[in-house]
């Protein structure tokens, strides 16, 4: 049996821009991106603490120590300049290694998206 389970998740960080004309896709901060091994095209799951908005989309990474958070596409919608989201990726695996797996968890600084 495989089972889904949490392969990392970035916590509390900001939007820092919404991009409407974008062909789709969240630029994330690549050192974010690296920290919790999110590769480029994974899908990212978004929660947005101010509104309870979820979507999934795919990582683009962004330029490094920017703190760059970005929607893009149809995903802009969803959020606002400055809203407090959580990105969550999954792994499928066996459950017995699932059992004994541990997730990448970020807690980056809430103020500017960086890495503390």
């Amino acid at each position: 049996m495989f089972v889904h389970v949490v392969k990392s998740k970035i916590h509390r960080v900001k939007v820092t821009g919404a991009d409407l004309n974008y062909i789709g896709s969240i630029t994330i901060d690549e050192d974010l991106m690296d920290a919790a091994n999110i590769i480029e095209g994974e899908k990212v799951q978004i929660v947005n603490n101010n509104n309870g908005e979820r979507l999934e989309t795919y990582a683009i990474p962004g330029p490094r120590n920017s703190g760059e958070i970005t929607l893009n596409g149809a995903a802009a919608r969803k959020v606002a300049k400055g809203d407090v989201l959580i990105l969550i990726t999954y792994a499928m695996m066996d459950i017995e290694a699932a059992k004994n797996f541990k997730p990448k968890l970020l807690f980056p600084n809430e103020e500017n998206n960086l890495l503390k």
